[in-house]
């Protein structure tokens, strides 16, 4: 019997390369707008260091950059990150019960949806090194992004800083369209979330609300919406095939054990009386 090999950080870090190598791309973009929203080089940097999460730093810098409300900022960055604390405790229920609270919270800080697929889908233990290693490499890239973005805005060609800028738009469609063909439900969030956008941006009045508490009320309408017609089924709702198939068994087991009991004593007999009697036809015919 061969010990199962540990997961160790050098397999989280090559597991995170890939992840490491988009962020960048989708980080210098951040980088970028930030500095062309007239803020300062600190203000990415430290936005990039102290926060791991690219649709939630998108949408916070640019409602800053319009001059959005702290409650507005507040509201549409908690909305956008809310999804990180389920994935953190996904994550913390396959985790050996020795990893304490605070490297728990390292990592639900280096939670994000590209790291959270790559360490759940392993089917060895978990180990803290190997959460690490992943969320290093994948970190890595995304500030490195921002620092390029940030430093170069300058020098970057200005067809190069337009294609960049549609960067974001494309990360979403990317995230949304393989769960909404999956998905019913994510499908009528995404096309209910839409229309409301639709409806404040071209009815007059209401195109006068800020941005982002129509984020907010899109996000919060759609989902709700959504949840009422096509209510989540927990697994303990649906069928259970196995439990089925498992029933008709026992069912079948107990339908033979009825049987057999119903043959009485004298049947048993002249069942053996006439087995004896073509086993002996037949040593005469030979």
């Amino acid at each position: 019997m061969t010990l199962e090999k540990k997961l160790t950080y050098k397999d989280g870090f090559k597991l995170g390369i890939p992840i490491c190598l988009g962020y960048f791309s989708v980080s210098l973009a951040f980088g970028l707008m930030a500095m062309q929203g007239g803020l300062p080089l600190w203000a990415p940097l430290l936005t990039s260091l102290t926060n791991f999460t690219g649709t939630g730093q998108f949408a916070g810098i640019s409602l800053f950059i319009s001059g959005a409300s702290i409650a507005e900022i507040t509201f549409t960055v908690l909305m956008i990150n809310i999804r990180y604390f389920l994935l953190s405790m996904s994550v913390s229920q396959k985790l050996p019960k020795e990893i304490g609270l605070g490297k728990r919270l390292l990592m639900a800080f280096g939670m994000t949806d590209e790291n959270f697929a790559v360490i759940y889908a392993q089917s060895r233990q978990l180990t803290f090194p190997f959460c690490i290693g992943v969320m290093t490499s994948s970190y890595m890239g995304w500030f490195g992004g921002t620092l390029v973005g940030a430093v170069l805005q300058n020098i970057i060609p200005a067809m190069l800083t337009a294609a960049l800028g549609i960067m974001i738009y494309a990360m979403f469609v990317a995230i949304v369209t393989p769960s909404a063909k999956e998905s019913k439900a994510v499908l009528g969030v995404v096309v209910i979330a839409v229309a409301i956008s639709c409806l404040f941006r071209y009815t007059p009045y209401l195109n006068k609300l800020s941005k982002g508490w129509v984020y907010v009320i899109a996000g919060l309408v759609s989902a709700v919406v959504m949840a009422l017609i096509l209510p989540y089924k927990d697994e303990e709702d649906k069928p259970n095939s196995d439990e089925n198939v498992q029933d008709s068994s026992e069912e079948s087991k107990q339908d033979m054990l009825q049987s057999e009991q119903s043959i009485t004593p004298n049947e048993l007999d002249n069942a053996c009386e006439e087995l004896m009697t073509n086993l002996e036809k037949g040593d005469k015919l030979c």
